[in-house]
């Protein structure tokens, strides 16, 4: 068979996913096991929740150069560099819920000192990673801030989360990820891997977000995780199948954002039945 027939295949397949839509990171919580985290970073005397003053020119630019991103996931919210009081009282929220009270969350901050000292202190991730993947991290950060750049990201060297969107959903994608790598006993190694293939990482994070908003009847907040995490997720989907043939990498990366954001907003038409769904018959697995 060959990638053209694998393709129409796929479709075929794909066919009951397309008419009424597919639960593909459907609602799964991160297991709040052993933790591994660096007492350090506990004992930081500062707040969790940083938010950047706000500095007219630099984030118009922002807002500018972010303009493919938000075209991309539809969303001008997108590193549109002002964050608000829902996202800062959802982030503030999930941080709670989820002990993660060594995460550092910079909204619309930049602050490279601050994180080449969080690096230091972060002695879960062996040395050899922190001082090569975490200092490129920084370094990149430094060298190309997000400040200006845009792209919401967790650092897992550092422990921080970097926002740049005005979107509660991608903020709670994020402190998913940080609390996915609070559980690993080896998170340098699990960074590598996410380097090199991310898309169990970004399944993970994206269904404990599922699950928690479904666990809190949030129909608002699922709503919007189905139009901006389906289409983020088909990113990472493209991505991965586009090794696979890399001639038609561009193409069937555009075709799995596209069918991201067509799966997502046809679960968002049937949100009340998934609602009922998840407390009938995921809430009585939970435990």
């Amino acid at each position: 068979m060959n990638f053209r027939q694998s393709v129409y295949t796929l479709l075929i397949l794909s066919l009951p996913c397309v008419l009424s839509g597919c639960h593909v990171i459907s609602p799964k919580p991160i297991a709040m096991g052993p933790r591994n985290i660096a007492p350090e970073l506990l004992q930081v005397n500062e707040p969790e929740i940083e938010v950047g003053r706000p500095i007219w020119w630099l984030d118009g630019a922002g807002w500018v150069w972010g303009i493919p991103s938000k075209l991309l996931l539809w969303d001008r919210r997108i590193d549109n560099h002002h964050i608000t009081e829902r996202t800062i009282e959802t982030t503030a929220d999930y941080m709670q819920a989820a002990e993660l009270a060594h995460v550092k969350v910079r909204m619309n901050q930049y602050a490279p000192l601050k994180d080449f000292r969080r690096l230091r202190m972060n002695r879960t991730v062996a040395w050899p990673y922190r001082y090569t993947l975490g200092l490129l991290a920084v370094g990149g950060e430094a060298i190309f801030p997000g400040r200006l750049i845009g792209g919401d990201h967790f650092n897992p060297f550092t422990q921080t989360i970097h926002l740049y969107s005005d979107v509660p959903a991608i903020a709670l994608h994020e402190l998913a990820h940080a609390k996915d790598f609070a559980r690993r006993k080896y998170p340098g190694t699990y960074g590598l891997i996410y380097l090199w293939t991310p898309l169990y990482h970004e399944t993970v994070a994206s269904r404990d977000v599922m699950d928690y908003l479904y666990s809190r009847g949030d129909r608002a907040g699922i709503i919007e995780a189905n139009r901006v995490l389906y289409p983020a997720y088909g990113t990472y989907v493209g991505s991965s199948l586009g090794m696979f043939a890399p001639s038609a990498s561009m193409p069937i990366y555009y075709a799995t954002v596209l069918g991201g954001h067509f799966n997502g907003r046809m679960l968002s038409r049937e949100v009340d039945e998934h609602l009922r769904e998840y407390q009938t018959v995921f809430a009585s697995h939970r435990h």
